[in-house]
């Protein structure tokens, strides 16, 4: 790994939304040349900081910034809805501006001070298309041809949303790789369990590609919110209940909008040891 530090090592934030939690290094006057080997050793809980994401930050003309994100397994996401969320605070906080837009591998999304500390991100619109999720061959998406009758919907990720009597049963540790690899999605999916809580909330339990079991996720939500609403569960404005607390999901003609609480936790600075190990 070269270029990614100072010689006095390479700062970064730890931010969570609902305890979908990140590691965040600001690459906008430094060079922070992320690898795979670089985002693994970071995402380990017992040697590195632990995270669900990484995320890098990045100037761009024209935009408030540009954001890419970081499985812990070294893969690239090409979109994560909390760290979003989070960054968007950030830069809200520090710019003093109350919408911005920032530019992702998912496309341009808007971010907005929702009041009362809370942020709200456009996730975009939903993909439903088998191409564009993407699934390896055509099929109906509101019902794919998987045991527990599943929806796919793509947010710039795959998902895989079953409509489960108790989310809270489902053993996610022995089911979600068994879905994440499943050979009808060529790009891995997200996979999410949803139990009915009512016409306008649903409880929803997470397996993240490339991470494993998350207390939260902005994607995983709005991509239940959109699976629950096709199907005439819901409408199409409903508080999602994950393990880490509640967000706000709203699917509007102009993208599905996700409002929830973020956190800044800490800052620390990666030691110049720890960067030449790898």
């Amino acid at each position: 790994m070269k270029d990614n530090s100072t010689p006095d090592g390479l700062p970064f934030m730890k931010m969570h939304g609902l305890g979908n939690d990140f590691v965040v290094i600001d690459g906008r006057g430094r060079t922070a040349h992320v690898t795979p080997e670089l985002a693994r050793a970071l995402g380990d809980r017992h040697r590195g900081v632990g995270f669900d994401q990484l995320a890098v930050i990045e100037a761009e003309d024209g935009v408030d910034a540009r954001l890419t994100f970081w499985n812990a397994d070294g893969s690239l996401s090409s979109t994560c809805g909390n760290a979003t969320r989070c960054i968007a605070r950030f830069l809200m906080d520090e710019t003093g501006k109350a919408r911005l837009a920032l530019r992702t591998e998912r496309g341009l999304l808007t971010a907005e001070d929702a009041g009362g500390g809370l942020t709200r991100v456009n996730m975009g619109a939903p993909l439903l298309d088998w191409r564009e999720i993407p699934l390896a061959e055509a099929m109906d998406t509101l019902h794919l041809p998987i045991e527990g009758d599943p929806v796919a919907t793509g947010m710039g990720n795959p998902h895989c949303t079953f409509f489960v009597p108790d989310a809270e049963a489902v053993e996610l540790e022995r089911l979600g790789p068994r879905y994440e690899h499943h050979p009808l999605y060529p790009e891995r999916t997200n996979v999410e369990f949803v139990s009915l809580l009512g016409p306008d909330a649903i409880r929803l339990r997470i397996w993240e590609r490339g991470t494993g079991v998350t207390l939260a996720s902005g994607s995983c939500s709005c991509a239940a919110a959109v699976a629950a609403a096709r199907r005439g569960l819901t409408g199409r404005r409903v508080s999602v209940h994950v393990d880490g607390g509640v967000l706000e999901i709203d699917w509007r003609d102009d993208g599905v909008w996700m409002t929830a609480p973020t956190a800044y936790v800490f800052d620390g600075v990666l030691t110049p040891a720890f960067l030449g190990a790898l």
